[in-house]
This record gives C-alpha cells, structure tokens and sequence, in this order.
C-alpha cells in the first residue's frame, strides 16, 4: 500500500490573507477555519479529491532561512507569460534564489515570501 498525498500545511503569520492569495492562485475555495485561525483550502471535491488541499496555519514568527520546500504551479487555461502576469497581479513578486535566467520558469514569492515556482508547461485542469 502506498501514500496519498493529501494536504500541505504552511505556516505564516496571517492565514486568512494568504489563504486568500492561494485560493485565487488554484482556483481553491476556503473548506474550513480552525478554532486557533487555521484555514484551510482546496477543490471544489474537498479534502481527499485529486487535488490536495493547502492549511494555513497562525505561527508568531515562521521559520527564517530558505524554505525547504516550495510549489511548483502550472498554468492550465493561459500561456506561461499570461500566468505570469496574473501571479504578480495577485501579489507574487519575483524571487531571487541564485536562477541563471536561462531556465524554462519563473521563481516568485507570495506576499508572505514563501517561493514557489511557476513552470513553462501547461497541464489540463483536473
């Protein structure tokens, strides 16, 4: 028997704001709110789908340093460079973390600087 990957738990100093720039980024939707300002999001399908779901979670002060994990995202409706756009419209800003600027994607940080990266390829969406 094998894993399923099921949820990612973030932890940050406001959920509820970062919960709602992931939430437009995925085209998630909040499934819930813990007693101690926890949210979480996900698909339409919920907690369990084909997707996993993503959990805010309140911490005083994140971790420093560079993460050790980070999203990797991929268009499904638009081009690379259109997707772009919508990221940085939505308060991703660009990341510096050592890119030639010959890769085929783009490093970003969300407003809470966590990096993520957004590839060239396009998937279909689920």
């Amino acid at each position: 028997m094998a894993c399923r990957f099921s949820e990612l738990v973030v932890n940050c100093r406001d959920p509820e704001a970062l919960a709602a720039f992931w939430a437009a980024v995925l085209d998630y939707r909040v499934l819930g709110r813990e007693d101690d300002g926890g949210v979480e999001i996900g698909p339409e399908a919920g907690f369990g789908g084909a997707a996993p779901t993503l959990v805010f979670a309140p911490v005083p002060d994140p971790a420093p340093g560079r993460a050790r994990l980070h999203i990797d995202l991929n268009a499904t409706d638009r081009d690379q460079d259109a997707e772009l756009e919508r990221l940085l419209g939505l308060g991703a800003t660009p990341a510096d973390v050592g890119q030639t600027g010959d890769e085929g994607w783009h490093v970003l940080a969300d407003p809470e600087g966590n990096e993520f990266c957004l590839l060239r390829r396009r998937l279909d969406p689920l």
